[in-house]
């Protein structure tokens, strides 16, 4: 099935989709004047119009006509869309299967029981309530969502860690690193809010920065808006970057396998301009005095179908002799794949990548996100033995732009000396 084919089925299930729950809205607005649910109609089909017109002049040949704002507001138009009204066709097919279930059981001859059901003559009958609560089914996450992208996107929080290490030297102790992840520059539609999460970064005066990877969506250029903004965070002891998975191009249309690969040089060149240490398959050492610690990065590494461009052996070979090793790794999976069978001497990896799906809960320590499922390390702080292992929930955003109860992240991390 070629691409255009593929584009248009998808279209059409989204408008069956539309059509389906509009069976539902004109049915319990039947009532209302002809006036009123006249701008309802051509609210909800205008909200169609985007979403299913902004997806096809998106992957039919306009996106590269696109600006940056425009395919935020119709990417969170399809995706609340149609999120929402995924929940609203679950109890109008549970409603529609009973009437299934009872015509069939008029066919059988059990017609004056299936017309009392029915009928409901006390109170709302099953199916009006079915078909009422696929309304409320869609709005809540509509409303849960729509308050996600105005408020959550940006509402940046820092996370505060200690963690102690028996072989830190003497003077390191105390050493503040602050991280952060997933920047997806391309999703961002909010410059003043972005300025205030570097402001708050930069007033914690870290000793040493680290981000651990997804500088863009696909393309270098994305950043290009950011670049100055982001060339501002920096700290005494270096800003040190990794790649992510988004960072090579590999989810996009190139024109050539060499367009690819200039993306990407471009955006390795992106990140010497802003001041920032990109480690690719290689170390650095910090020092105090006679004192050293190594600081560890590799390209993408994870399973699960991503790519592994990651040579941890290549960025270790060198350091063996460091007191204290940190890793810089974009996926968590590869903690748990290769770091703590392999390298037992690496302290902690900083990672990020699952974004905690931009939705959860966070309540006190209590934590829940769907992401978990796929990733048991997926926010936050985890220790097996003497090594540490800590996720980013991330800066940016991706596909959904906003957040709901995961928010975005700085995390500041204190060593000790144990």
């Amino acid at each position: 099935m070629n691409r255009m084919v593929f584009i248009g089925v998808i279209a059409l299930l989204l408008f069956m989709m539309d059509w389906y729950v509009f069976q539902a809205v004109r049915s319990v607005l039947d009532e209302l004047s002809g006036h009123w649910k006249k701008i309802v109609y051509t609210l909800y089909w205008l909200v169609t119009v985007i979403s299913i017109g902004g997806l096809l002049y998106y992957n039919l040949g306009g996106k590269e006509d696109m600006g940056r704002d425009l395919r935020t507001i119709i990417f969170a138009f399809i995706f609340v869309n149609y999120f929402s009204k995924f929940f609203g066709v679950v109890f109008l097919m549970i409603d529609d299967l009973g009437r299934a279930v009872r015509w069939a059981w008029i066919q059988l001859g059990g017609a004056a029981t299936a017309s009392a059901t029915e009928s409901g003559t006390e109170g709302i009958s099953r199916s009006d309530f079915l078909i009422k609560s696929s309304l409320v089914a869609t709005a809540l996450p509509a409303l849960t969502m729509g308050f996600g992208i105005i408020s959550g996107a940006h509402d940046y929080r820092i996370k505060r860690r200690t963690v102690s290490l028996k072989n830190l030297p003497a003077s390191f102790d105390g050493i503040r690193i602050a991280q952060i992840s997933d920047i997806h520059s391309g999703s961002f539609y909010n410059k003043t809010a972005v300025t205030g999460g570097i402001d708050m970064l930069l007033n914690e005066k870290p000793d040493v920065v680290f981000f651990t990877g997804d500088l863009v969506n696909d393309r270098a250029d994305e950043v290009k808006g950011y670049q100055s903004l982001f060339s501002r965070v920096n700290a005494p002891l270096g800003v040190f970057s990794t790649l992510g998975n988004h960072d090579y191009g590999d989810y996009t249309d190139w024109s050539s396998a060499e367009a690819k690969r200039k993306n990407l040089q471009s955006l390795i060149q992106t990140h010497h301009q802003m001041g920032w240490d990109l480690l690719m398959n290689e170390h650095r050492f910090l020092t105090q005095g006679n004192d050293k610690i190594a600081i560890l990065g590799i390209e993408n590494w994870g399973t699960g179908g991503f790519a592994k461009y990651g040579k941890l052996d290549q960025a270790y070979r060198g350091t063996e002799d460091a007191p204290i090793k940190l890793l810089l790794s974009h996926d968590p999976s590869h903690w748990d794949a290769q770091v703590r069978p392999q390298y037992q001497d690496i302290d902690i990896m900083f990672s990020g990548h699952t974004h905690g799906m931009q939705f959860g809960i966070e309540i006190g320590d209590f934590r829940w996100s769907p992401v978990q499922y796929r990733y048991p390390q997926w926010a936050d702080l985890y220790q097996q033995g003497d090594q540490y292992l800590y996720v980013n929930r991330g800066y940016g955003y991706l596909v959904f732009p906003g957040r709901v109860g995961i928010l975005p992240e700085i995390t500041i991390m204190e060593l000790k000396k144990a």
